[in-house]
């Protein structure tokens, strides 16, 4: 059994963080990525700090870390809990869609092998469906 950012191939021990270029990528990936969520209206008052660096960062360090890179960012912080970290917001389908919106856009910007982005990609997708707290009411019109 491999890790989350190992590969699944008999004899490869590349991660997917060395397979994509390490720390470069993930601050590009991320970097854009916030760039979206600057100026996007539903996302942008998720983010109580003036500066989104700080958020960035710790986006960027705990993606190195689960694709393999170094552990800093359980160093810093500790145990992720992703959802109870996102506990404080809520997050519902418009949300969820906005954050993968932005975050598409800033893997594609990534020009990564298919099969690399591919990899990304579903793990983004199925983490942003599980920050979902909330449940959307048709009627309310969101």
């Amino acid at each position: 059994m491999t890790s989350a950012g190992e590969s699944d191939r008999p004899g490869a021990s590349m991660t997917l963080f060395e397979a994509v270029g390490g720390e470069p990528t993930f601050r590009k990936l991320v970097d854009e990525f916030y760039a979206g969520v600057a100026t996007d209206p539903l996302l942008r008052p998720m983010y109580p700090e003036e500066d989104l660096g700080p958020a960035a960062d710790r986006m960027t360090l705990f993606l190195m870390q689960y694709w393999g890179g170094p552990n800093t960012y359980s160093a810093q912080r500790g145990h992720p809990r992703l959802r109870m970290r996102h506990a404080p917001f809520r997050i519902g389908a418009a949300e969820r869609d906005a954050w993968l919106r932005n975050m598409r856009r800033a893997v594609d910007r990534l020009e990564l092998e298919p099969e690399i982005a591919a990899t990304l990609w579903d793990y983004l997708e199925r983490a942003a469906y599980f920050m979902v707290n909330v449940e959307d009411d048709p009627a309310a019109g969101h």
